[in-house]
């Protein structure tokens, strides 16, 4: 049997560690640390799992109910003007994290040669993991603040690129909240299809902005062959508990999917698929989730830069990305942690990260207050 490395474990297992400890000793936490927003999920989506709970418990279908792969497709032609046939270019999935995790599990054969995954660096650490256990080369690609955050594919070089089987991007972009334009996606799908590489776009974030323009682009309104979408309910309607999202993109690799999926599952439980098709259904629920992170991210913003903080991207997603202070990041993580403070070290999300950290933006408005207060009472960090 070959032996694989598995990847680091989750720095999210030391934050939690970090904050047992802080309960124990009776410090009040202002948990910055880790994306997962309490704000209620909104009481129709509720209403909705809670109609759907029928009496006898049945499995799912793999494929997923009709209704939500319509409710899915709904969602793309009024967010981003794009048909998708719903039997054909769907796929619910139990939230992105299984999607991308069982990715190339589904899609890279023993046998193939081909088997480098291109991902940005820093970046969600399932990339990198989903890598590690499909036993494919993980090939993370430092980004950089010079040039906005963007993985340009071109720049890997041919060799490199007949190596990759499938190249992931992220925009809004975890963790520095980094946007970019539609000519930036047309560039990547221009390489990937020049090399036969899947392009796969993390779309967790894409309807969760801060700017006033227009709301971030998605690779499938440059093209649906060679390209799958990935998105969530999880930020955009306060269902990260729920496990909900869904594979759009090119009929080929989809049906491929669906071959596979037996293997290791099925649709999200039928109540959960119910609530989703009515979250895909709604957009008003959404504009309010998009103000409450916007006065969050404002409020943080503001406060930081008042005190010489530099904040770099933060144009989407629910993170503000900032660079550390002074010669010893450490020693700033540490004295704000011990002041119950939590935030995520910049490395924590891998290389490019080093010398920044990730503020999420979990706590309400007035725990930010509170957080501040203390924050400012610790004086020049």
């Amino acid at each position: 049997m070959t032996s694989m490395a598995a990847p680091a474990a989750y720095f999210t297992l030391a934050l939690d560690q970090a904050k047992e400890d802080l309960a124990k000793r009776g410090v009040p936490i202002f948990d910055f640390g880790v994306g997962d927003p309490n704000e209620p999920t909104p009481e129709f989506i509720r209403q909705a799992l809670i109609a759907a709970l029928d009496p006898v418990s049945q499995y799912p279908t793999v494929v997923g109910q009709r209704r939500l792969r319509q409710a899915i497709a709904g969602w793309a032609q009024r967010r981003l003007d794009v048909t998708l046939d719903p039997e054909t270019q769907v796929l619910p999935a139990s939230g992105s994290k299984e999607a991308i995790f069982h990715l190339p599990l589904a899609l890279v054969g023993a046998d193939d040669k081909r088997r480098r995954i291109v991902y940005p660096s820093p970046s969600y650490p399932v990339y990198e993991g989903s890598a590690h256990y499909a036993q494919c080369i993980a090939q993370p690609v430092a980004l950089s603040e010079d040039n906005g955050y963007r993985l340009e594919l071109e720049a890997l070089g041919p060799q490199l690129l007949r190596e990759t089987c499938i190249a992931w991007i992220n925009y809004p972009h975890n963790p520095t909240g980094a946007s970019v334009d539609l000519d930036y996606l047309r560039r990547q799908v221009l390489t990937a299809h020049e090399y036969d590489i899947l392009l796969c776009a993390d779309d967790c974030y894409l309807d969760l902005y801060f700017a006033d323009g227009a709301p971030p682009p998605s690779v499938l309104q440059v093209t649906q062959t060679g390209v799958l979408s990935v998105g969530s309910l999880s930020k955009r309607s306060g269902m990260t508990g729920y496990r909900s999202g869904y594979i759009a993109g090119d009929a080929q690799v989809i049906t491929r999917l669906k071959r596979a999926r037996p293997n290791f599952g099925v649709a999200s439980p039928n109540f959960v698929q119910a609530a989703a098709t009515a979250a895909w259904s709604d957009d008003a629920h959404v504009a309010e989730r998009r103000a409450i992170f916007a006065a969050k991210r404002d409020r943080l913003a503001a406060f930081l830069s008042q005190h010489g903080y530099v904040v770099s991207g933060s144009q989407g997603a629910i993170y503000l990305w900032v660079k550390a202070p002074g010669q010893n990041p450490d020693a700033f993580f540490a004295r704000l942690l011990e002041h119950g403070i939590v935030i995520s070290p910049g490395e924590s999300f891998g290389a490019g990260g080093e010398g920044y950290f990730r503020l999420a933006l979990v706590p309400s408005l007035p725990e930010i207050e509170q957080a501040i207060a203390v924050w400012e009472r610790l004086g020049p960090l």
